[in-house]
């Protein structure tokens, strides 16, 4: 986990990365929902290739970057050491296994909303193929209903399947887009596992 302060190599590679990504697949914010806040929000967003997450921190103001963590997969980005220099040292991220969330892992999840942050989250819980949204790992539900005044903003991207799809190496130029929806809570615990999802 790297929710703290980051070293300085750290923060030029993250900020070379999003340039990069940037550079590839465009992705400046659309906010049509919401504006930006630096409230602590959770952002979910639909999930298709692994420039997502950048993409999504390219599109938010710096103010707003620099005190958001996204949760990743442990197993992918622990896996070798490019992975883990990226996970551990550049971005702020918060690892989970895919099988369950342990309890100190939701724990950091709202540890982190605690202290103002805010966290990007992929709901789907794996990479889909773009056309449509995957069924929601019920994670998303518990965190909500853990901090039910906490907004959950959901963001749409475009076409960044096409960018860097699921099996590529290398990246292929296209213009993506990033688009922020209108926020939602989950006030009332007699919301459903099924109806959560189809809500946001």
């Amino acid at each position: 986990m790297t929710t703290g302060e980051r070293s300085l190599d750290g923060k030029i590679v993250e900020s070379g990365l999003i340039v990069l990504t940037r550079w590839l697949a465009g992705g400046c914010g659309r906010w049509a929902g919401c504006a930006p806040s630096e409230a602590a929000r959770i952002y979910i967003a639909n999930h298709t290739s692994h420039a997502d997450f950048p993409l999504i921190l390219g599109a938010l103001p710096a103010r707003l970057r620099n005190h958001t963590s996204v949760i990743a997969a442990a197993d992918y980005w622990r896996a070798g050491i490019a992975r883990r220099y990226v996970s551990e040292r550049a971005f702020r991220t918060i690892l989970i296994g895919r099988d369950h969330t342990g309890r100190s892992q939701f724990e950091q999840m709202t540890g982190a909303l605690d202290r103002g942050e805010s966290l990007i989250l992929f709901p789907e819980g794996t990479r889909g193929s773009g056309e449509h949204l995957q069924p929601f790992k019920c994670g998303i539900y518990h965190l909500a209903h853990e901090r039910p005044e906490v907004e959950i903003v959901p963001v749409w991207i475009e076409n960044v399947c096409r960018v860097l799809p699921k099996g590529a190496l290398i990246p292929a130029p296209m213009e993506c887009s990033v688009t922020f929806g209108e926020p939602t809570h989950a006030r009332t615990r007699s919301l459903s596992l099924h109806a959560f999802p189809k809500r946001l």
